[in-house]
């Protein structure tokens, strides 16, 4: 795990690369729906979402303003599929990145089942949480006992800010899901270095 630490360090903290070009011609990334689950949703594809959003108002807006706009001036089924529509005009147009949240910062999570009776011991016990993560220098910022922990997280080496850590714990069938969700990444070249890194954390509990 130390070079998939080393590698997301590096992510983080160096200047962020330009960001692969869509296949769609004409959009800076593509939206996690895809075009055809969105037709049998609303009864349009993505351009022209696109096209409407950018011809009203809404064009130039916040987040909320441009879904507030398309749930109330266009016939979309509910809520969330204008959020959804939001949220992929957004990639398309650059506005919003894939993982990138409304400060500009970026988000990733990983999670696992895990059969122990109490897999918040991951996180309570400090001395345990910082042995799993001998290379960084992590602190809370949260109370104790409440059901998502926050943590901000450092390279023990350097001191270099890495963003937040969350932990969560559901209770599934078999057991638990701890799921482990990081923000305040810098770009989005950070992104997938550091869900290599938690998945190969999680897969070790």
């Amino acid at each position: 795990m130390n070079d998939l630490w080393t590698a997301a360090v590096a992510a983080t903290t160096a200047p962020e690369p330009a960001p692969a070009p869509a296949e769609h011609p004409g959009w800076v990334s593509e939206p996690e729906t895809s075009d055809d689950t969105l037709r049998e949703a609303t009864g349009r594809g993505w351009d022209e979402w696109v096209a409407i959003i950018d011809a009203g108002p809404a064009r130039g807006l916040g987040h909320t303003q441009i879904a507030d706009w398309v749930k109330a001036e266009t016939d979309i089924v509910s809520w969330w599929w204008a959020q959804n529509v939001t949220v992929g005009y957004e990639r398309i147009t650059g506005l919003r990145l894939p993982g990138q949240m409304k400060d500009g910062t970026f988000t990733v999570s990983r999670s696992r089942s895990l059969q122990s009776a109490d897999a918040s011991l991951t996180y309570e016990d400090q001395a345990l949480l910082e042995a799993s993560l001998p290379q960084a220098r992590i602190t809370r910022t949260s109370k104790a006992g409440v059901k998502t922990p926050r943590f901000t997280l450092a390279d023990a080496a350097s001191a270099a800010p890495l963003g937040q850590v969350t932990f969560t714990v559901d209770p599934t069938t078999k057991g638990q899901r701890l799921t482990v969700t990081h923000e305040k990444l810098p770009g989005l070249g950070a992104c997938e270095p550091w869900k290599a890194f938690w998945s190969a954390w999680l897969a070790a509990r």
